[in-house]
């Protein structure tokens, strides 16, 4: 029970000298890694810079003692970034302090959100969200990010958030305002950041293109003045510890933003989950879901009230803990610690950082985001997946990315409910071609006049009974001699009472046209509900069979001898029996089989 609310008592044990050295290493390399992302991503937002660092400080160091993976690393992610910049700016400025309580406010929203999940035990929810949807929704928010930063690449003064169908007439309108020194300094940073990306991989891209692009504005104020060049800045960082903060919780606030809270808080799970468990295959650990969901809503608390905004798992910083060589949690609390540390030395330096520098790293942010790969390979293989694809995009670009991922997550759930809702129903025939003429779907061979073979794959319930009761309707009225059925039955995994009641309609009609329904390799499961709601008897106690030689055996008994004299076709073993027309050379066999 106490491991249960103090979980890092579970990996606490492998905790050893070696392993300090490990982690104190790797948390090392996390704390500089976050460093530009953060600024980065709190730029995204539309959060103050230092916003970003504060929710990679305390935030990072709750998840890590409270979640389950030895390796997530949390703290601000692009994906979350976007999401809160698109949700808050039609409130409020971003940047305004009434942005960033508003912000504070969405956080702790999510965290209540997760922390419920977590102690409910719906771990297992995240599993409904489609890696389709989560692919489409990334790329819609690296479309977004690629917009949101072209005035500031350009230098253009303009404030007002450009809405992504505007993009061409707000450019046309204010082509004379691109101020060239910034245009300048946004292209430096951008082949900066591709060129260490392509040559230098192991060296962080965003940190160099930063550099190169402070650098570049720090020369040409130097040489021509800040009043020819007009390039702004960041602005220095405050350099202490995050300040306590309180959000502001009222009705309304709430209820604005309740829709964006519920898509923020499945996509940041859906990203921690996706990333716990990718490196716990990695390392051989067994992630819990539940207490993700915990440590990630602890987390988002704490960030609420410790100036930090929606932090979840990332991607880039959990993968760079693990090749670092983490062997604990506690490499994500040494790096929260030492990113505190570090922000006291260089939050000055940051007032050198320019704007236009910052936009062409978060252009080079976006394009990394979209894998071209994964949606042609979407286009070309599914039509359903690629509807899905395109309607989580565009719902995204032109709707808002907080029902993005709704909208998403419910399509994809009608289509997974349609498709169960029409389980597959085939013909099948006894093949003469083999030698125990085993179950074959080939309308080109010749079928018993009396006894239709079907086989059903999928679940009966109350969804799908309607299109199997029209589609064994279907075939009653297609072959009216065809009164016996042998229902094939290995597909049926579950059963309700729907289904059962269409089982116990079908055997009624067909014994009221002189036949039977007959079931075939019946689950134990279908085969117990059956019985204890006392729908067996309705199709008849010895109506069901484990084997094919015995159900045709038991039909073979109840066919009307006076049609099997006059079929041509010697269909089963016992055929041979029959006197008919005539007898086809090799249609006589010695057996039969299972399906």
């Amino acid at each position: 029970m106490i491991r249960r609310y103090l979980p890092f008592l579970r990996w606490w044990p492998r905790v050893n000298r070696d392993s300090l050295r490990h982690d104190l290493l790797a948390g090392l390399t996390g704390a500089i890694v976050v460093l530009p992302q953060g600024v980065a991503f709190a730029t995204i937002a539309g959060m103050p810079p230092q916003y970003g660092l504060y929710a990679g400080m305390i935030p990072a160091i709750v998840a890590a003692l409270f979640g389950s993976s030895w390796h997530l690393v949390s703290g601000p992610t692009t994906a979350a970034s976007v999401v809160l910049f698109s949700t808050l700016s039609p409130y409020a400025l971003p940047g305004s302090a009434e942005y960033v309580t508003l912000a504070l406010t969405l956080t702790l929203m999510v965290g209540v959100f997760q922390l419920a999940l977590g102690i409910l035990r719906l771990g297992t929810l995240v599993d409904f969200i489609s890696h389709t949807v989560v692919v489409g929704f990334i790329t819609g928010a690296a479309i977004l990010i690629f917009a949101s930063q072209i005035p500031g690449f350009l230098g253009l003064s303009s404030t007002n958030r450009w809405a992504f169908h505007d993009i061409p007439m707000q450019l046309i309108a204010h082509i004379d305002e691109v101020n060239p020194y910034s245009l300048a300094v946004g292209v430096l940073a951008l082949a900066t950041g591709i060129l260490t990306l392509r040559r230098f991989p192991k060296l962080p891209y965003m940190l160099a293109a930063m550099l190169a692009g402070s650098i570049a504005a720090f020369l040409l104020d130097l040489v021509l003045g800040n009043e020819t060049t007009a390039l702004r800045t960041i602005g220095a960082l405050p350099a202490g510890l995050p300040p306590l903060t309180l959000p502001a919780v009222s009705f309304e606030t709430i209820s604005r933003l309740a829709p964006a809270a519920a898509a923020i808080t499945l996509l940041v799970l859906t990203e921690s989950i996706t990333i716990g468990r990718a490196l716990a295959l990695k390392s051989g650990q067994h992630l819990d879901s539940n207490q993700e969901f915990i440590g990630q809503g602890l987390s988002n608390l704490a960030a609420s009230c410790c100036s930090g905004y929606v932090a979840t798992g990332s991607f880039n910083r959990s993968g760079v803990n693990y090749e670092a060589g983490a062997r604990t949690p506690l490499s994500a609390v040494f790096a929260g610690l030492l990113l505190m540390a570090i922000v006291v030395f260089i939050a000055p330096a940051t007032a050198y950082l320019p704007n236009a520098a910052m936009a062409g790293v978060l252009f080079l942010v976006a394009w990394q985001l979209i894998d071209l790969k994964r949606i042609i390979k979407i286009f070309r293989t599914s039509r359903t997946e690629a509807a899905i694809l395109a309607l989580t995009i565009t719902t995204a670009l032109f709707v808002g990315l907080e029902y993005a991922i709704l909208l998403g997550v419910v399509f994809g759930l009608l289509l997974f409910v349609m498709d169960t809702a029409r389980p597959r129903i085939f013909s099948r025939v006894p093949n003469p071609n083999t030698p125990n003429r085993d179950f074959v779907t080939d309308a080109t061979l010749p079928e018993c006049p009396q006894v239709k073979f079907l086989r059903l794959d999928g679940d009966l319930y109350f969804g799908s009974t309607h299109h199997v009761e029209r589609m064994l309707e279907i075939y009653r009225q297609r072959q009216t001699n065809q009164s016996h059925l042998l229902l094939i039955c290995s597909g049926i995994n579950e059963i309700d009472i729907s289904g059962a009641e269409l089982l116990g309609d079908e055997a009624r009609k067909r014994n009221a046209d002189g036949g039977g329904l007959y079931l075939y390799r019946i689950k134990p499961a279908v085969e117990e509900f059956l019985t204890r709601g006392g729908y067996m008897t309705e199709i008849g106690e010895d109506h069901q069979f484990s084997k094919k030689s015995e159900a045709i055996s038991r039909i073979f008994e109840q066919l009307d001898r006076s049609i099997c004299a006059r079929c041509e076709h010697r269909i089963f073993l016992e055929c041979a029996s029959v006197p008919g027309p005539s007898t086809p050379q090799g249609n006589e066999i010695t057996a039969t089989t299972t399906e």
